[in-house]
């Protein structure tokens, strides 16, 4: 069991029918592509041509920026409410993409930003999901 798993495993009210997989995994996804994007933006500011970064730079911090705030809105239920959730995931599916699609570009030259891309894309996915999930 990971981590996510367990904490929604001990909250002690209904869940309602949201799906708890989609959103386990979801969460992770946003976790993990938050920290890529840190890493990537880092990464970033060590090229020597930092300045043909700028973008991939930017982006890169905005979406680490909502992905952590969409796993921490995900992350509670108490006074739950779907049209919140819906907005965040939407932002943050299309913060992913914007970023997936930066980073694809850089990839030729940047291992880093490739991996940044599919961390993106993959967020992006698990975002939908749940958003699709969630009716």
């Amino acid at each position: 069991m990971t981590t996510v798993k367990d904490m929604l495993a001990t909250y002690p009210a209904d869940l309602g029918d949201v799906d708890r997989e989609k959103l386990t995994h979801c969460i992770e996804e946003c976790i993990a592509c938050a920290q890529a994007c840190t890493a990537c933006a880092d990464a970033c500011l060590s090229e020597g041509m930092v300045g043909d970064l700028t973008k991939c730079i930017r982006t890169d911090m905005d979406c680490a920026d909502i992905c952590t705030a969409t796993a921490a809105v995900l992350s509670r239920h108490t006074g739950y409410d779907a049209n919140i959730t819906r907005a965040i995931l939407q932002a943050c599916a299309t913060a992913c993409k914007a970023c997936g699609d930066e980073c694809a570009s850089h990839a030729p030259m940047h291992e880093h930003c490739r991996l940044c891309a599919e961390a993106c894309r993959s967020c992006e996915q698990a975002c939908n999901e749940l958003l699709q999930a969630l009716g």
